[in-house]
């Protein structure tokens, strides 16, 4: 399977599943959740990493141990052998089966398969793109940073090559990005209000002129944190899909990030939305 974000963003909205699909007694950020989201009709998963006290990565969202796994211990402090016995609990904090997958097992299940967002890669950035390297994926990753030099100088060090997004909240952020010398394809936008020139068709249009893409979150992390004008996946699931899936489509976006691939993608052919005409 050939991957090529750009080539793909012109024949469909890239959908990309925020750690999978979890629900019920399946625990994010885990192959089970991750092959819900391919099953569901996902292009994309976004991963979470972090490292053991001894050097392993593993898949899992840093400073969540207490929610998922019912533990105090910290990843970073624990070494490998320990996180293996850990499980995951549900939502009703009980217990799973499921363990912690390490980034490598991930690596090895995904290849030539889907199109993967590794995040939290600034984190340990040399280990994270090694691995990749040694795997030979570099085409199938999407990274994503802030565009503080201090996360720009991480990926002009160790991956100057991978494809790389940077994360916005302003228009003067995409100039210094344009700067560095990256593979920089695009921008995830954060915007709070329908005014925003991030919200603008004018917007869009001009970074694809300037062959870049761009990546909106219909995701609600923290509901407090606005991603996208309250165009999101909670209005979308609970019957306003147009003003939701429908809005951030019609735009012209081409990354949507959701936790409900399947009634999204589902929504979005019904209408017409999913493929680029």
């Amino acid at each position: 399977m050939k991957f090529d974000l750009k080539q793909t963003a012109k024949e469909k909205m890239i959908i990309v599943a925020h750690r999978g699909v979890w629900s019920g007694n399946v625990p994010c950020n885990t192959i089970p959740a991750f092959n819900a989201a391919l099953t569901q009709g996902a292009d994309m998963i976004e991963i979470d990493v972090d490292m053991s006290a001894d050097g392993k990565l593993f898949i899992f969202h840093p400073g969540m141990e207490k929610v998922f796994l019912n533990t105090d211990n910290k990843l970073g402090e624990t070494t490998a052998d320990e996180i293996m016995k850990f499980r995951y609990y549900n939502f009703d904090n009980t217990p799973t089966q499921y363990g912690l997958n390490t980034f490598e097992e991930i690596l090895e299940e995904y290849k030539d398969k889907c199109y993967i967002n590794v995040d939290k890669f600034w984190l340990y950035p040399r280990e994270v793109t090694e691995m990749i390297r040694r795997h030979g994926m570099m085409d199938q990753i999407l990274v994503k940073t802030s565009p503080a030099d201090k996360y720009l100088d991480i990926i002009e060090t160790y991956c100057p090559d991978v494809q790389y997004m940077a994360i916005v909240s302003k228009p003067e952020d995409i100039e210094r990005v344009k700067a560095r010398k990256l593979n920089y394809i695009g921008n995830e936008v954060i915007f709070s209000t329908d005014e925003s020139p991030f919200a603008s068709l004018e917007f869009i249009e001009e970074q694809h002129k300037n062959s870049l893409l761009v990546w909106c979150n219909s995701i609600v992390y923290n509901y407090r944190a606005v991603l996208s004008a309250g165009h999101n996946d909670d209005i979308s699931a609970a019957g306003d899909p147009d003003n939701g899936w429908g809005w951030i489509a019609d735009r012209g976006f081409d990354f949507m990030q959701t936790d409900w691939p399947l009634m999204a993608i589902d929504y979005l052919k019904k209408t017409g939305k999913l493929y680029r005409k």
